[in-house]
């Protein structure tokens, strides 16, 4: 098929998403969000203006966006890019000069990623999968299209929140697949460490998420992988940085957690 032909397919799959996408909650543990839903309705005229003026490369990001942010993230996405706003899907235009960084993980690391790209600006290109990225199932699923066929120099990523659910023996070997995968890039690999849940979590009972760290831990030492231990680092200030009752965080807290990738990040740069 023409590749204008294949262009015009995906516009026209990209706008038919669009226009069914409904409200969903927000992936969240906490009681209040998981509560709160937001409009999926956007200018679809606008918005066909905006994508009408990129270039070849922002129009295919933006149609991967499209068929992966979900119904909740899209929305969100759309509404930020027609008001002008920056987010951490925002489509990066490679220096070639510069080394290609890869985030993986959930709304955690959604969050921490537009500050990790500021801070490395003009020393790596960071993008991010264009996704929520979920539990380990949804990873093994979904790995290639966020992988993208592309050269990785580093990959920076996190599983845990979203397997709760998961027994931790299939934890372990979801995990170590997407270890192999990941390695077969021959990327520097870093393992983030799940941040801490609240405590007296209805949600998440005391130990469960220390237990996946565990298993993580070992399938990493096992791998050679480089550990961020986001958990440990961000543990002793969670009463300050942490939203009640909730496993997401402050702008503070963010901010922090951002701190701690770009040092791990540029550690690795460095190597």
């Amino acid at each position: 098929m023409p590749a204008r032909s294949v262009l015009l397919s995906l516009l026209i799959a990209g706008t038919a998403f669009a226009q069914q996408a409904k409200p969903a909650t927000e992936p969240s543990t906490g009681k209040e969000l998981a509560q709160k839903k937001t409009e999926a309705a956007w200018d679809l005229d606008a918005d066909a203006a905006r994508k009408a003026k990129m270039s070849p490369d922002e129009l295919a990001w933006e149609t991967v966006l499209e068929q992966n942010l979900g119904s909740f993230y899209l929305p969100i996405h759309k509404k930020e890019k027609l008001a002008g706003k920056s987010n951490a899907w925002d489509f990066v235009k490679d220096d070639p000069k510069l080394p290609r960084v890869l985030l993986i993980g959930d709304s955690v690391s959604r969050a921490y990623t537009q500050a990790v790209r500021a801070s490395l600006a003009g020393k790596a290109n960071v993008h991010r999968a264009p996704e929520n990225c979920g539990p380990t199932k949804n990873g093994l699923k979904k790995l290639d299209i966020w992988l993208d066929g592309g050269h990785w120099d580093i990959i920076h990523f996190n599983f845990g929140i979203h397997d709760r659910n998961t027994p931790p023996e299939e934890y372990e070997k979801n995990l170590r697949e997407l270890v192999t995968r990941l390695k077969a890039t021959n990327a520097k690999i870093i393992w983030a460490t799940t941040t801490p849940t609240p405590p007296n979590s209805e949600t998440y009972p005391p130990g469960k998420i220390e237990k996946l760290n565990e298993v993580a831990a070992k399938v990493a030492s096992d791998n050679g992988l480089i550990v961020n231990d986001l958990y440990n680092y961000i543990l002793p200030t969670l009463a300050e940085h942490q939203n009640p009752n909730d496993v997401h965080f402050t702008a503070a807290g963010y901010t922090k957690l951002s701190e701690k990738v770009t040092q791990s990040l540029e550690a690795a740069l460095a190597k």
